[in-house]
């Protein structure tokens, strides 16, 4: 449930932002030119439909230009303000630019002044509302995120203080690192280990971002700390009024006053984050309708060859180390788990994965149905959940991601998929650190033309067998 209405709500929103752009653009010129105010604008021009649709889309891309649409909230209302202000004046700079362009000298000069003005306060409205919407939200445990806080001194508890009183950020502290347990003593929140350990921590905690509160005479370990955090995929926070030397690149947010320096992995694609799960959401619903039933046929099937369970279930690790309960049509004997034991020493991989090409446990239709790669079906249900995407890395077992190094946890660091680079790829790689290099390499070049590339290619790789 923490992260599953994201993206959703993010795709409401830019829904929504554009919406009240053609309202407001319509609302004003039914004040300024009365009634008959369409027949006014095909003076100017031919389509006051396609004019509508092109102003709202330039509204919303001027907010996502300016980070509006980041997987993050803002954390005060005051920095989400002056970015509108930014993206409101870009809007502005664009239209007249496009008026000087098209040579479109009859647009009413007043009207403009009017109309970006109204925008501006119309969308700060507009998310003055939503936060007390989200806020609503984040207490009921929707779309939350874990902050580990290093340093337990007076500005760390103050620090994670202040997070958890903007319920409408969502943020939950999980706890303290620092080498002197005593400072976490008292306050509601654990000592989980000291400095040292935060590689560790990272590793068996589910954490979304590190904070780092540390004082003037520890900032030596600020640099490695946030080193850590970033290799293994996670937000870094600043406090500014500890900030003594700059980062090569980051963005300043502010939380009560105080600026925090935001290090954020990777390229902010939002936008197109949105688009893949809408995409991911459609797609899995139309798959499970159109397959529903060949899937009743398979369940059939497996029921009436030894007579055990349809579905195999497991508990995997997504996104950033949160577990959540696979679905696999079940291609093995009903006492594999228990004879995994027996098997380890035939293992073919390197590394973090168990593989065995002629698996004894797997049942004469259970081959089948791995061949056509039919029993990874059920794993439409996930997507649609939430807990994974179509394509991505695919899902750990727990057991597996206890034994990463650091950087093989930045694979964590994206929704688990179905299908990812390295299986369309079709290698028979037997070391694990080649795995991870592929789902790091998607990671990083990730983008929606990926994706269909992906998609693309595992259709016809299943249908044969590959």
């Amino acid at each position: 449930m923490i992260r599953r209405h994201s993206a959703t709500l993010r795709g409401l929103l830019m829904l929504t932002d554009g919406i009240l752009a053609a309202v407001v653009l319509v609302g004003l010129s039914v004040l300024r030119f009365g009634d008959d105010w369409a027949r006014w604008w095909r003076q100017i021009i031919s389509d006051p439909v396609a004019l509508l649709v092109v102003f709202s889309a330039g509204w919303v891309l001027a907010l996502a230009l300016n980070g509006l649409y980041r997987p993050r909230a803002r954390w005060s209302m005051r920095s989400e303000a002056v970015d509108l202000l930014r993206a409101t004046g870009l809007m502005a700079i664009a239209t007249f630019a496009v008026l000087f362009w098209f040579k479109l000298p009859d647009v009413s000069r007043l009207f403009l002044l009017i109309l970006f003005p109204t925008m501006f306060v119309v969308a700060v409205a507009t998310r003055a509302t939503l936060r007390l919407a989200f806020r609503q939200m984040r207490t009921r445990g929707m779309n939350g995120r874990y902050v580990l806080v290093v340093g337990a001194g007076p500005r760390g508890q103050a620090f994670a203080t202040t997070m958890e009183q903007h319920r409408e950020l969502g943020l939950k502290v999980v706890g303290f690192l620092d080498d002197d347990k005593t400072y976490a003593d008292g306050t509601r929140w654990p000592w989980l280990g000291r400095l040292a350990d935060t590689e560790r921590i990272i590793q068996e905690e589910i954490v979304d971002e590190v904070a780092i509160c540390l004082p003037f005479s520890q900032w030596q370990y600020v640099d490695s700390i946030a080193h850590v955090a970033e290799e293994a995929g996670k937000i870094v926070r600043v406090p500014m009024d500890v900030l003594e030397h700059p980062f090569a690149a980051g963005k300043v947010e502010e939380l009560d006053g105080t600026p925090v320096y935001s290090l954020v992995t990777g390229p902010d694609r939002a936008v197109a984050l949105i688009v893949k799960r809408v995409a991911d959401v459609v797609l899995a619903s139309v798959g499970l309708v159109l397959l529903s039933p060949f899937l009743a046929l398979v369940g059939l099937a497996i029921r009436r060859g030894d007579g055990g369970p349809v579905l195999f279930r497991q508990t995997r690790v997504g996104l950033h180390g949160r577990p959540f309960e696979i679905l696999k049509f079940r291609s093995m004997a009903i006492d594999a788990e228990e004879r995994l034991a027996d098997l380890e020493a035939e293992n073919e991989i390197e590394g973090h994965a168990f593989k065995v090409t002629d698996d004894p446990r797997i049942t004469p239709l259970g081959r089948k149905l791995r061949r056509y790669s039919i029993d990874e079906l059920p794993q439409l249900w996930n997507v649609l959940r939430g807990e994974m995407s179509l394509v991505g890395p695919r899902p750990p077992l727990a057991d597996e991601v206890s034994g990463y190094d650091l950087w093989h946890r930045r694979r964590l660091s994206m929704k688990p998929g179905i299908t990812g680079l390295w299986q369309v790829r079709q290698r028979r790689e037997s070391a694990f650190d080649k795995w991870v290099e592929d789902d790091l390499e998607y990671i990083d070049r990730w983008s929606l033309w990926l994706d269909l590339q992906i998609l693309a290619r595992t259709i016809p790789a299943a249908l044969e067998g590959r």
